[in-house]
């Protein structure tokens, strides 16, 4: 049975370029980047080129970059560094950040660390820009405001420059988890006032275990893991070379074929969405599909004796889609995002997420599988 793959906001396929060109790496630069031999050099080499490449993908210096082990440890960098080196004692967020900011302001709350403050939302999981100044107006602590770019599960998005000038206006520090849209949105970094951005290459056809942060150069943060000195004292550890090559690959692809891509990737989604509201009339749409981001439609089914073995049949059927995030835990646990919303008892939140990859005959197969799964 050919499966169907609708679950890009989790994880995505390697492309095969990024394949070739880790296995290149692996084969042939193999020497440590922080000797001083000709095969280390080699490989320093290779990971200066690709912090070179992310560097100009995103708008940034290329000082500003430092490679880690994806988005989680990124934010959790982030955020705890700024504690403890900036002086930051409040944090601003919101309750339905990625888990890797939601726990780590909640793990720094309990410690006693910082004071945490949430955002309001409206109904489509939008920041409320007017809470958010009156927030900023309101404490006299050093604070860090900490919002993804876009929502994992149900796509709502802010927009970066704004929220980051309304934090410079107030003099507190912007982080952004950027992980779902770092390789299908242009960023201008060098430009807007945002002081940290975290990226992971999985998201965007790129090796698991290899990410990036983005740290301002106005802001200076000591290392998260200390170590051997690497990433110019800013992450002991050897460099997964190989990663990281694989990471720049797939951020260059990603970037070369923006406009294709999202042309296609929102025909598909925007495809689904009229199929399922024309024959599940009672479901609902989450999120701000109109105006969030374009490979996400998180759909919610009523509830029905089969709506609680929906993933389980779908996945049976040869589906692959999710309820939450894929980091929440192994089994279904439903979404924190759509229960902060006000999700109400007993609905099936499914989101649907896109490749390039995916075809509309794909689309037509998830369609004949739900209405087998669910009562018309």
């Amino acid at each position: 049975m050919q499966r169907i793959f609708f679950d890009n906001a989790s994880t995505t396929p390697l492309d095969e370029h990024v394949i070739e060109a880790m296995t290149a790496a692996m084969r042939n630069l193999y020497g440590n980047p922080s000797s001083i031999h000709a095969e280390g050099r080699q490989a320093r080499a290779a990971i200066e080129q690709a912090r070179k490449t992310v560097a100009h993908r995103l708008g940034a210096s290329i000082g500003e970059i430092f490679f880690t082990s994806g988005g989680t440890e990124s934010s959790n960098m982030v955020l705890k560094n700024a504690v403890r080196d900036l002086g930051v004692r409040r944090i601003i967020s919101s309750r339905i950040e990625h888990h890797c900011v939601l726990h780590s302001v909640e793990a720094l709350e309990r410690q006693g660390l910082i004071r945490a403050e949430w955002v309001q939302l409206d109904a489509k999981g939008r920041v409320d820009m007017q809470h958010l100044e009156t927030l900023l107006q309101s404490g006299a602590e050093k604070t860090l405001v900490s919002l993804m770019h876009s929502n994992n599960e149900i796509g709502a998005m802010i927009d970066l420059p704004t929220v980051g000038a309304l934090c410079r206006e107030h003099g507190a520090l912007f982080h952004s988890d950027t992980v779902q849209t770092i390789g299908y949105f242009d960023f201008r970094l060098a430009d807007w006032p945002v002081d940290f951005i975290t990226g992971s290459a999985h998201k965007f056809y790129g090796p698991k275990g290899t990410g990036f942060v983005y740290i301002n150069g106005d802001c200076m943060l000591k290392p998260f893991v200390d170590g051997g000195g690497q990433e110019r004292n800013m992450r002991g550890g050897t460099e997964n070379t190989a990663g990281i090559i694989g990471l720049a690959t797939a951020l260059e692809l990603a970037y070369d074929h923006l406009q294709e891509r999202r042309a296609h990737i929102t025909g598909l989604r925007d495809y689904l969405r009229a199929c399922i509201e024309q024959a599940f009339p009672a479901a609902r749409i989450y999120g701000d599909p109109d105006g969030g981001h374009y490979k996400l439609l998180n759909v919610g089914f009523p509830p029905t004796p089969r709506t609680d073995l929906l993933l389980l049949n779908l996945d049976i059927a040869g589906v692959s889609v999710s309820g939450g995030s894929a980091c929440s835990s192994g089994a279904d646990a439903g979404s924190h995002v759509v229960e902060a919303l006000g999700g109400e008892p007993g609905w099936k939140a499914v989101r649907f997420s896109f490749s390039h990859h995916n075809t509309r005959e794909e689309v037509d197969v998830v369609m004949e599988k739900l209405k087998e799964c669910l009562p018309l």
